[in-house]
C-alpha cells in the first residue's frame, strides 16, 4: 500500500515511518523539514520525500498522487502550554488535507487525537476529566486546537473512512500492546508506549476496524 506519513519527523512520526516501511509499505513523507528524518530512512527506496508546509494545497496535491491512505501524527505540542499558536493552525491545516484528498480521490485518513475530542460512547473517569481539565487549563490553545481538529475530521470528511486514534499520556516505553476501547469503560488505562500508537494505526490501516470512530487507544 502507498501511504502518506504527515508529522513524519516528530518522535511518533519516526516510529510510523519505520513500522510502514517493515511491513512492506511504500511511504510517501510529506514535511516541512525533511532533513530532520533520519538518515538511513533518507535513503531508503520505500520512502518518497515530499518538502512542503501544511498550508501549500498545490503541494500537498502532488504528494497525494496515487495514495492509498494518509496517516497523521500530527497534534499541538501540549508540553509547550500557552505558546502554542492561537487560532487551531493544526485543525485548519486538516481542512485543506480533507479538501485536497478529496480532489485526489483518497478516502482513508487515521489521526492522531487525545480524549479532548469527546465521544458518545465515553463515560465518566475522574482521572481522565483530570487530565484533559489539566490540558484546557495550562495548554489551552493546544487543547483548542485538538478540539477543533476532531471536529474538522468529523464534519468535514464526511465522505472519508476515517478514524481518529485518541492516546492518552504518551510514554517510550518498548512494550508494543495496547487495548482499544472508550473513556471509563474499565479496560482502557491513561497511558500508551508510543511503538503501541503505531502498532494500532498499521493494524488499523489493515483491518479497518474503527471506521468513523473515535476511540481510546491505551496501554492494557
Amino acid at each position: 500500500m502507498r501511504v502518506l506519513i504527515l508529522g513524519a519527523t516528530g518522535g511518533i512520526g519516526v516510529l510510523l515511518v519505520e513500522r510502514a516501511v517493515a511491513d512492506g509499505h511504500t511511504v510517501v513523507v510529506y514535511a516541512r523539514s525533511p532533513e530532520k528524518l533520519p538518515q538511513n530512512l533518507r535513503d531508503s527506496p520505500q520512502i518518497l520525500i515530499r518538502k512542503g508546509q501544511l498550508t501549500d494545497a498545490e503541494s500537498l496535491s502532488d504528494a497525494l498522487q496515487s495514495v492509498d491512505a494518509v496517516l497523521s501524527a500530527l497534534g499541538p505540542a501540549v508540553s509547550r502550554g500557552p505558546f502554542h499558536p492561537k487560532g487551531e493552525p493544526l485543525a485548519h491545516a486538516y481542512s485543506l488535507i480533507i479538501r485536497v484528498m478529496k480532489e485526489r480521490g483518497v478516502t482513508r485518513l487515521i489521526a492522531l487525537g487525545t480524549p479532548s475530542i469527546k465521544d458518545p460512547h465515553d463515560k465518566f473517569s475522574l482521572t481522565m476529566s483530570t487530565l484533559v481539565t489539566g490540558v484546557s487549563t495550562f495548554a489551552n490553545a493546544a487543547y483548542k486546537d485538538i478540539v477543533a481538529i476532531g471536529e474538522t475530521i468529523c464534519r468535514e470528511g464526511d465522505t472519508l473512512d476515517w478514524t481518529i486514534a485518541r492516546v492518552p499520556l504518551l510514554n517510550n516505553g518498548s512494550d508494543a500492546s495496547f487495548v482499544v476501547g472508550y473513556v471509563g469503560d474499565g479496560r482502557t488505562t491513561t497511558c500508551l508506549t508510543r511503538i503501541a500508537f503505531v502498532a494500532f494505526v498499521l493494524r488499523e490501516l489493515a483491518e479497518r476496524e474503527w471506521v468513523k470512530a473515535r476511540p481510546l487507544v491505551t496501554s492494557p
